[in-house]
């Protein structure tokens, strides 16, 4: 017997799932529109996007007005900060879309993987995209093999663009150019020439943060001052956190320095930022710019920065005197005690912190601050008596801590080392890729060669912090010159700014003498 065989038409479309016979269904359609950058002209082009899309879609009788989805002053490279495009996609895989139109397939997605990810998803709900540029329908037979070309010139495109961006920074980086975002940083606003101009009244903040922490003040304490006198920080808000306050404190350019490429993008698809270890050069421009705060001043933060996270937990702030004045019997810092607080015969007095603390009681006495006030003078007076032979000490000081010959010299000698263990480490990996070797004894060799490099790289890192520790002391001898040349005479009273300025410690013996070590690195004795 013959077969028969009878053909079932289809009712549906493949792709949409719209009844062949509904000859009255009218599509679903949006557009989606974005620009990349803020600027007024592309604003301009923005707004002449939505309105053509909006005027295409109600053109056509078979299609029912959506909504142009929108993305103003974003970049295509990915999808994942695109509150329009991601509203859009998921407005039509929940089925409230049949087609969306846009302008080409750069303006839909530079990245070949979103792009592709994004039509797939779509298509596998029936909702079809049209790139009207290209002349593109993503359910035409052709369509998805178009995209993939397409989107794969557009991510290259994205890749040009990003290394010319990325070239030109560079150069503006190595010619010294120096530009700030201006938006959330205090103190500074763009001039007339282009260059950072000082804002007096943002300058006057700047001093002042400065000025609290010399005086003692942690960057919490700071940052609880300036949020209850409902001073705005820099980027507007009511809030300060402390690490605003440690950036402030710590940035270059308010001394009229620039260190330029902190961080750089690692991936121009993603768009990440990394702190820059080395990995890219940096460069460093001195008096790029007009100084808020003057660079021994800065100097000063820095080394108290240094000295008070070397202090750790034995850092307190509540007065000048606290986590500079230490205890002779065991090294603790000394901190203020109230005795009889409640009682007429209150009073307030300086003592060891760990004095009972452990097996051997500390022998140190306890003082007042009138006491430490008085002996501090006099053995300022003391200095200034001897003024001439005290300065021209620290000048010799200054110039034996200036000769670097022999950093210099260790560090050339260290850097050479580097480059060619790193040669032989190289050379020992790219071998056992391309020949058979015994593991075990590649294993040692490598290992051999890693632990030449780590310890030639310690003692490369110990040089440099041998110098910056060498530029700090000579910044503290000459703020400690520059004030003892002022100080003609003997202070009759307690100046704090002095304290501040000269002294670095102070060790209570238990035989009751105490010892002023100056930053000019002299040491008097006073009897109590």
């Amino acid at each position: 017997m013959s077969k028969n065989i009878t053909v079932i038409p289809a009712t549906k479309n493949l792709h949409t799932g719209i009844p062949k016979a509904d000859t009255f269904h009218k599509r679903r359609v949006a557009a989606y529109a974005r620009v990349s950058t803020d600027s007024e002209e592309q604003l301009t082009s923005y707004e002449a996007q939505v309105d053509y899309y909006t005027n295409y879609i109600l053109s056509n009788h078979n299609w029912q007005f959506v909504k142009v989805y929108t993305d103003e002053g974003i970049s295509a490279t990915n999808t994942k900060k695109r509150d329009g495009f991601n509203s859009m996609i998921k407005d039509a895989l929940d089925g409230k879309i049949d087609l969306i139109v846009t302008k080409s397939v750069s303006r839909f997605a530079r990245n070949t993987v979103d792009s592709l990810t994004t039509v797939r998803k779509l298509k596998e709900k029936g909702v079809e995209v049209y790139f009207e540029k290209e002349n593109i329908y993503t359910l035409d037979s052709k369509g998805e093999l178009l995209i993939t070309i397409m989107s794969s010139l557009a991510q290259e495109e994205s890749r040009s663009i990003s290394e010319n961006v990325t070239w030109g920074q560079r150069k503006r980086f190595a010619d010294g150019k120096v530009s700030l975002p201006y938006k959330q940083f205090l103190g500074y606003k763009k001039g007339t020439d282009g260059r950072p101009e000082i804002v007096p009244k943002e300058a006057e903040l700047i001093r002042r943060i400065y000025s609290l922490y010399i005086h003692g003040n942690t960057p919490s304490t700071i940052a609880r001052i300036l949020t209850k006198e409902e001073i705005p920080t820099p980027a507007g808000k009511t809030t300060w956190q402390s690490s605003t306050v440690e950036s402030i404190l710590q940035n270059e350019k308010y001394r009229g320095d620039a260190r330029l490429q902190k961080s750089f993008t690692v991936d121009f698809l993603q768009k990440k930022m990394k702190t820059n270890e080395g990995e890219v050069p940096q460069y460093y421009v001195e008096n790029s710019h007009p100084a808020i705060i003057e660079p021994q001043e800065w100097d000063m933060v820095q080394a108290e920065f240094k000295r008070r996270k070397e202090l750790g937990r034995r850092f307190t702030s509540s007065s000048i005197f606290s986590s500079t004045i230490f205890c002779g019997d065991c090294g603790g810092t000394y901190g203020s005690k109230v005795w009889h607080s409640n009682s007429k015969y209150k009073r307030t007095v300086w003592q060891c912190n760990d004095k009972f603390k452990g097996s051997c009681k500390c022998a140190t006495p306890h003082f007042y601050e009138d006491e430490i006030k008085a002996l501090f003078l006099r053995a300022f007076g003391k200095m200034t008596k001897l003024k001439d032979s005290i300065i021209e000490d620290c000048l010799l000081m200054q110039q034996t801590l200036s000769d670097c010959s022999d950093l210099d010299s260790e560090q050339k000698k260290l850097t050479e080392e580097l480059e060619t263990t790193e040669i032989l480490i190289r050379k020992c990996i790219d071998e056992n890729a391309l020949k058979v070797q015994n593991q075990v004894e590649y294993l040692d060799k490598y290992e051999q060669l890693m632990r030449k490099y780590t310890k030639a790289k310690t003692k490369l890192d110990d040089i440099e912090n041998e110098r910056q520790r060498r530029v700090e002391q000579r910044t503290a001898i000459q703020s400690f010159i520059d004030t003892l040349q002022k100080q003609d005479t003997p202070p009759i009273e307690f100046d704090e700014d002095l304290w501040l300025t000269l002294v670095e410690r102070v060790t209570i013996n238990a035989d009751e003498s105490v010892v002023f070590k100056f930053k000019g690195g002299i040491e008097i004795t006073e009897q109590m």
